[in-house]
């Protein structure tokens, strides 16, 4: 299958830069919310109540002797407090001035708490020629780091604005991850599907838009070639399967009549006997084979109808006795109560055609005899059909082997006859062929078991 690994490159790369785009959209909208909302703080706290702003207002409008009603009732409006210290470090006068704070000053007081804080207080100071201006806010509203002071809640509000943008981001790329993995799954998902089902061999026709239409349009013309390969390859069995029929019959009619020529030798009539069997055999896979690969090509069509399977197995079982089952074989048929009356949706002919390759595989794996059971219950919610024999059952490796090769092709089972992996494939697409599955149980000397498992509507 030709794909073009540059259409999913080019289709990655995509949401890629879509990824690196969103990305520096985030930075940009970061850096502009982190610009506004410290704008919005920093022209407000250095705005007409900043510390600057209040000592160039309240010296223009007091002096060493007093300061105007105006200028008072601006600090009293602003939660401010101030007080004037003239040379020798007293007070001429105050405002609002808090119970904590003193009124006479040292040269060596005034040096400490004019570069910070009185009190805790965040002062800031203003001289003239007379003296020293000292206007207070109140405690927790500045911070004054060397000469320069911000505010606190500013500074509170710096972790909580990065938490706040981390989340933020962490969000938004969640979700933009989310978004592109539903997209990528969404366009994916046909392919996989289609991808999957050509490995098992299934005909599909996908379509699919966009960057990956041109992958769709190669997986279905891939899917296109496979359908017309295994069409030829079943139409070529089935003519050669026609083909074998004639010259076979014809081996078969002489070999007959020599067996039953009365002027024969006995060893002539044995051999001929030999040949007989043979033929049939070969009969039997030519037939087995032509329906196998019908049914792996779906291409056998499947007359359903409702079936009682427990009367199609007892019906099989007397047909079979009624045909001369040798005596060293015995067998039983076991219906459990609760699934007599039961019945499926199946081709009864496909059914009894399993069956019998299950019984054919114990008569022919137990030459010297054996009891085979036929069986029917319902386990859990499915019905269970088995074909089980008390012979010599199957090695570890050999069964080992028929589960993961149960393709007749790749048996190399020496011991069981061509018809083993052939007979076994027949019954596993069989039962694939009715929804169900085939399971296969055996220990050396204690017999083989074999369950088709069905689903039933109760």
């Amino acid at each position: 299958m030709a794909i073009n690994m540059k259409i999913f490159s080019k289709y990655i790369s995509k949401y890629l830069l879509s990824f690196i785009g969103l990305i520096l959209v985030l930075v940009v909208f970061n850096i502009a919310i982190f610009a506004f909302t410290f704008y919005n703080a920093v022209s407000k706290d250095f705005g007409a109540s900043s510390p600057q702003n209040m000592l160039q207002e309240v010296t223009a409008a007091s002096s060493a002797n007093g300061i105007t009603n105006e200028a008072e009732k601006m600090l009293t409006a602003n939660s401010l407090w101030a007080m004037y210290l003239n040379m020798e470090g007293s007070c001429n006068w105050t405002v609002n001035l808090p119970e904590e704070i003193p009124t006479e000053y040292t040269i060596q007081d005034i040096a400490i708490f004019s570069k910070g804080y009185l009190k805790d207080y965040p002062v800031f100071v203003w001289t003239d020629e007379n003296g020293l201006l000292v206007i207070g806010y109140p405690k927790n509203s500045y911070m004054k780091i060397t000469s320069n002071y911000y505010p606190i809640d500013t500074v509170r509000k710096i972790p909580l604005f990065f938490l706040a943008i981390l989340v933020f981001d962490l969000a938004v790329l969640f979700l933009a991850y989310s978004h592109s993995k539903a997209k990528i799954s969404q366009n994916t998902e046909p392919i996989i599907s289609s991808i999957t089902a050509l490995s098992e061999g299934k005909s599909i026709n996908i379509s699919v838009n966009g960057e990956l239409s041109e992958i769709a349009d190669s997986i279905n013309k891939t899917s296109d070639i496979i359908s017309r390969q295994n069409t030829a390859r079943a139409n070529w069995i089935s003519g050669v399967s026609h083909d074998i029929r004639t010259p076979l019959s014809m081996i078969m009619g002489y070999a007959e009549r020599i067996a039953n020529d009365k002027d024969a030798g006995n060893q002539i009539k044995e051999q001929a006997a030999v040949i007989s069997r043979q033929s049939i055999k070969i009969k039997d896979l030519v037939q087995d084979l032509n329906l196998v690969s019908k049914l792996e090509y779906e291409m056998q069509p499947l007359q359903k109808e409702n079936i009682r399977l427990s009367k199609l197995l007892r019906s099989y079982a007397i047909d079979l006795i009624n045909n001369g089952l040798s005596d060293c074989y015995s067998l039983e048929v076991n219906i459990s109560p609760d699934s007599e009356n039961i019945t499926i949706e199946c081709d009864a002919k496909l059914i009894t055609r399993a069956v019998n390759n299950l019984v054919q595989n114990s008569i022919h794996s137990n030459p010297d005899g054996c009891t085979i059971i036929l069986a029917l219950q319902v386990i859990e919610d499915k019905l269970l059909l088995t074909v089980q024999d008390n012979g010599i059952g199957i090695s570890s490796e050999k069964l080992e082997e028929i589960k993961s090769k149960p393709h007749y092709m790749e048996s190399t089972d020496d011991r069981l006859d061509l018809r083993h992996g052939l007979g076994l494939l027949l019954v596993r697409q069989i039962a694939t062929a009715h929804h169900g599955e085939m399971v296969v149980e055996s220990k050396p000397r204690e017999g083989c078991r074999t369950g088709m498992y069905f689903q039933y509507k109760s």
